[in-house]
Formats: C-alpha cells, sequence, structure tokens
C-alpha cells in the first residue's frame, strides 16, 4: 500500500469513527456549469451542461493567522475531502467516475475559490465563499 492510499484508508476510518471525526463528517454535493459552444452544424450554441458531484468531507474555518482579508476572508470556509471519495453523480446516485472541485463549482451553496491538494494526492482542500 502506496503513502496515499494509507492515507485515505486512514482519513476514510477517521471519518467513519464515532469517536473521531464522523460528528463533523458532512454530504458534499458540487455543481460545475459547462457553458455550451459554438456548433457550426447547428448555427448556433450547444446548451450548457451541468456536472454534479458528491461525497463526503469535513467542513471548518481558516484560523485567525491565515486571514488576510483578501485572498482569506473571515467567513470563508475550509473543506477537506478525499478523492477517492468524491464522484459524478447522475439523477443523484455516484457514479465511478471520480470527480474534482474546480475553481467556480458551487459546493454545498458556497463558491469554490481556491483548490489544492496535498502532497500524497490523497485529498482535495477547497476554500469555499458565499
Amino acid at each position: 500500500m502506496g503513502m496515499r492510499e494509507e492515507i485515505q484508508a486512514e482519513l476514510a476510518e477517521a471519518f467513519d469513527d464515532p469517536d473521531g471525526l464522523a460528528d463533523a463528517v458532512k454530504s458534499v454535493t458540487g455543481v460545475r456549469k459547462i457553458a455550451g459552444e459554438y456548433d457550426p452544424d447547428l448555427g448556433g450554441e450547444t446548451p450548457d451542461t451541468t456536472v454534479t458531484y458528491s461525497g463526503r468531507g469535513v467542513l471548518g474555518s481558516y484560523l485567525s493567522k491565515e486571514i488576510d482579508g483578501s485572498l482569506i476572508q473571515t467567513t470563508d470556509k475550509k473543506l477537506l475531502v478525499l478523492q477517492n471519495e468524491l464522484f459524478v453523480s447522475e439523477a443523484g446516485v455516484p457514479t465511478t467516475v471520480p470527480a474534482a472541485p474546480a475553481i467556480g463549482d458551487i459546493v454545498n451553496g458556497l463558491r469554490v475559490m481556491n483548490v489544492s491538494a496535498d502532497p500524497a494526492d490523497a485529498t482535495w482542500t477547497a476554500q469555499l465563499r458565499k
């Protein structure tokens, strides 16, 4: 088992543990709108599409020393999700297609401002804003 799998397994265990993070873990649903493109055969734009993804994660706040009032504001939230638990959803049912949050997505009603991965590519950390 590599470092990535080990981190994901340990975090998943902590997410499930009633004495660990289980009470802090929330369902995560993200929506990405993709604008239509010009189709010369149609003579116009193709319709917009919407990609929905879901998983679970821990939503927290930023430390006061991280808040600069510009890039990170006091009302911003920090979301941590396991990369191996975030999947594209179809009709509200998760598929096996992996997903990744992107800037501009709406996650649990908040806009994604920034996204990063840890060095082992085991988790996503997303900065969310109203």
